[in-house]
């Protein structure tokens, strides 16, 4: 067989070509599965009853289908994608994402433009009811109870920089601020390094207090988990301990703490319990940080049982706190149950890795968006779009794309260490009878015999 060139000149298209002449792909197997499953469902039925009241006349610029625009945000949460932009630039280049979204080859797909208008449009009460749908869904597939639920949160960067930071007084500059102080030292036309050393001397350099940003006024100064200091958002879940589905996800204040947040996704999280069991939710489970005497009180005062590791606080005084001395006694003997340690394994495993699929390999632990209201529209997808990602996973095995390849990895490794495993059991079992025929007709024994193995042998 000849190898083929390429030919120097340019092939000139046709003008016209038929429909049976272009190569067409196969969708993505999984795509197939979840678009099936949404068509069953009627999710775009249900998506367009909820979003036609922003629709006023049929005037004007064509827009997205709403089952189409949600299923565009499902796709930045299965292929790790964080910005729309990037989004829209996929879905117009891959035929199975056409597939998946419903259109044709001879039709655009939406620019990042059209999504970020339809965006802006809904609110977060449809984005809010698109994820209590995904819920119900999982409910009557017997998921998604909510009788043990985990409580934690996690820092998001916001799309905004530290050096647009402005003073909440006076509206200057972080540079011209450290001018004034410069000037007030008595150093006139200061260099870089003199500004330098002036700003290592101060405390409190950067306060929420103090400082805010212009682009991003939501987003606040708070230390990440890698120890940077960065303008941030919090994102906190409450995650059912049975299956690992989210029942709830709110975006707050960056430097909001633990004890203040829980309650806004806390009662959340109660409301879709509710509608699972009249109980609701009857176990929660906490870290350390959550650990306070208001919070235990207050969960004690919802007929919830806490499952919150204490800190070392060293001696306690009662006097005059009988009733959070009562509701702490009560956690702490709870803790040091073996269910304890059962739950927080449990919440370690299932609590955290909400966090990673939806921010690390979801791309949103950087967010390309500003404001918290924005910001909780693209979580609330990205959680709806996980939730789903566990019922494709208990109909089907696979939670996302990429899972086939994983198990297709897996399966091969798995083969080839029975393989190692069934070729060792056979040199063993050569090397035994080898053994076995020298030392029954008395000769020496030059390989090595596994410890006490000769001894047996001589005396059977």
């Amino acid at each position: 067989m000849g190898m083929g060139r390429k030919k120097d000149r340019e092939k000139q298209q046709d003008l016209w070509m038929a429909a049976s002449e272009i190569v067409a792909t196969p969708a993505h197997v999984y795509y197939e599965r979840l678009n099936h499953i949404l068509c069953v469902e009627k999710f775009d039925q249900r998506a367009e009853a909820m979003c036609r009241k922003y629709y006023k006349s049929p005037s004007g610029r064509p827009s997205i289908a709403p089952g189409t625009y949600f299923r565009m945000m499902m796709l930045g949460y299965f292929e790790g994608i964080g910005s729309e932009r990037g989004i829209a630039w996929r879905a117009a280049d891959s035929l199975s994402f056409r597939k998946f979204l419903g259109y044709d080859l001879s039709e655009a797909t939406p620019d990042h433009s059209t999504v970020s208008r339809t965006r802006r449009l809904y609110s977060v009460e449809t984005h809010q009811a698109i994820m209590q749908w995904v819920l119900k869904l999982l409910r009557k597939h017997g998921m998604a109870r909510g009788q043990t639920v985990c409580v934690d949160g996690t820092t998001l960067q916001a799309n905004a920089s530290m050096k647009s930071l402005l003073r909440r007084e006076t509206g200057i500059g972080y540079g011209e601020y450290l001018g004034e102080l410069a000037a007030a030292e008595g150093i006139e036309n200061p260099t870089k390094e003199q500004l330098a050393r002036l700003d290592r001397k101060r405390k409190k350099k950067t306060s929420n207090e103090e400082w805010i940003n212009a682009n991003d006024p939501s987003a606040r100064i708070t230390r990440m988990k890698d120890g940077r200091t960065k303008l941030a958002y919090k994102a906190e879940h409450a995650v059912d301990l049975v299956d690992g589905a989210v029942l709830a996800v709110t975006i707050q204040p960056g430097d909001r703490g633990d004890t203040a947040s829980y309650v806004e996704t806390l009662e959340a999280a109660q409301r879709e319990a509710v509608e699972a069991h009249r109980g609701g939710i009857e176990e929660v489970v906490m870290d350390k940080g959550y650990h306070s005497n208001a919070v235990l009180v207050d969960l004690a005062a919802r007929k919830m049982r806490s499952y919150v590791p204490e800190p070392e606080r060293g001696p306690r005084k009662w006097i005059g706190k009988a009733t959070e001395q009562r509701c702490v006694y009560a956690n702490r003997r709870r803790v040091r149950a073996p269910r304890s340690k059962r739950l927080q394994k449990l919440r370690g495993e299932l609590c955290e890795r909400s966090f990673a699929h939806c921010y690390e390999t979801g791309g949103m632990r950087r967010v390309h968006l500003r404001g918290a209201e924005n910001v909780l529209k693209r979580v609330l997808v990205h959680t709806a779009a996980f939730n789903i990602g566990l019922l494709l996973r208990k109909l089907t095995g696979w939670g996302k794309p990429m899972a086939g390849s994983g198990l297709k990895k897996a399966g091969f490794w798995l083969r080839r260490m029975i393989l190692r495993c069934a070729r060792r059991l056979w040199k063993r079992r050569e090397h035994i009878w080898t053994v076995r025929s020298r030392i029954f007709m008395g000769l020496p024994c030059r390989r090595a015999v596994p410890g006490g193995l000769a001894n047996r042998l001589a005396g059977a």
